[in-house]
């Protein structure tokens, strides 16, 4: 049963910002605990995966593999945030590698758990995926502005003149 702190996590979460408390409720149930001790590794890139996360406390490290053994930080995350979302709809690998800095504690949204979560409440699924539409577009369209600031210094690191489309 979520009691108001659960609550109360689950709203500081952007999914759920909006949602009424009887679907936070409705929501919990489904939830369930993984806490993770400093430097604990959550999964790798590649690994299987059905399920997101969302962060209660902590902070989580995401990263993507460039090289070798070289590893390029994409973000940290702290508590309300949420990663690993892809995998409960597109059942490929993780994308990225993902560890706890300090001993976290998250709440796992599984595939299963999200169908028996649309299956018993339809109405918070539908207002969970609006929710979770809106935040694609966002991480898209940031993820489009990134490409095209790697490609501008791109450019500009072979020395064409990026404006006027020339070598200087």
């Amino acid at each position: 049963m979520a009691g108001p702190a659960d609550i109360s996590f689950l709203r500081t979460v952007p999914l759920f910002t909006e949602a009424a408390e009887p679907d936070l409720t409705a929501l919990w149930r489904w939830l369930t605990e993984k806490k993770l001790r400093p430097r604990e590794l959550l999964f790798r890139e590649g690994d299987p995966g059905e399920e997101m996360f969302l962060v209660r406390s902590g902070t989580i490290v995401i990263s993507k593999h460039v090289t070798g053994r070289v590893e390029q930080v994409l973000l940290r995350i702290g508590p309300g945030d949420f990663f690993g979302e892809m995998s409960l709809f597109d059942k490929l690998p993780r994308s990225a590698t993902v560890q706890a800095e300090t001993a976290s504690v998250l709440m796992t949204l599984d595939r299963a758990n999200l169908e028996r979560f649309i299956e018993s409440n339809p109405r918070a699924a539908s207002a969970f995926f609006y929710q979770l539409v809106k935040v694609f577009i966002a991480r898209l369209r940031n993820t489009t502005d990134l490409v095209a600031e790697v490609t501008r210094w791109g450019l500009e690191s072979t020395g064409l003149d990026v404006e006027q489309g020339k070598s200087g």
